[in-house]
């Protein structure tokens, strides 16, 4: 398949965060289904690309998926340091999935951290459900980070993200 990375163009934000949402919903990863705050969040790329760079994977001019990468800390970065990049939001289209759309925009992450001058790591947050997503980061030479795992909502004890880290 031929995808092309590149800056999401803003007449393809609401596409992005139809397919984001979808993903999150689909994979049952919002504990509150179409009520949960952070769907609102996952559809609105255009207050991420406000702030970071939103990527999107494409394939004939059809939006396959995106992911947000926050180069250095700002209002995106969950775990983020100093000289760390983060990713955010990856999500691929149910039917684009198992064709390399996900590693290809996790690729893109890394060269842009590895472009980044200071970024010594690249770090994101996951949910323990979202296991093809972690092949792809382990595959990629991530390495779990137990010691930032971390609870976004510490009123509901079941929501730990795992973290991933990869030094550059």
């Amino acid at each position: 398949m031929d995808i092309v990375i590149r800056h999401a163009a803003p007449d393809e934000y609401d596409s992005l965060g139809e397919i984001t949402a979808e993903a999150y919903l689909r994979d049952g990863l919002l504990d509150f289904g179409e009520s949960d705050k952070y769907l609102f969040e996952l559809k609105d790329v255009g207050k991420r690309a406000a702030a970071a760079d939103v990527l999107v994977a494409t394939r004939e001019d059809r939006v396959l998926g995106g992911v947000t990468f926050v180069p250095s800390g700002g209002p995106m970065a969950d775990i983020a340091g100093p000289g760390e990049a983060e990713i955010r939001m990856l999500a691929v289209a149910h039917d684009a999935r198992g064709r390399g759309v996900g590693e290809a925009l996790v690729r893109a992450c890394v060269d842009r951290a590895r472009a980044t001058e200071g970024c010594v790591r690249l770090v994101l947050s996951t949910q323990s459900s979202m296991r093809p997503a972690h092949r792809i980061y382990e595959r990629l030479g991530f390495v779990r980070t137990p010691g930032r795992d971390w609870n976004p909502l510490p009123d509901m004890d079941d929501l730990t993200l795992l973290t991933y880290e990869l030094t550059l």
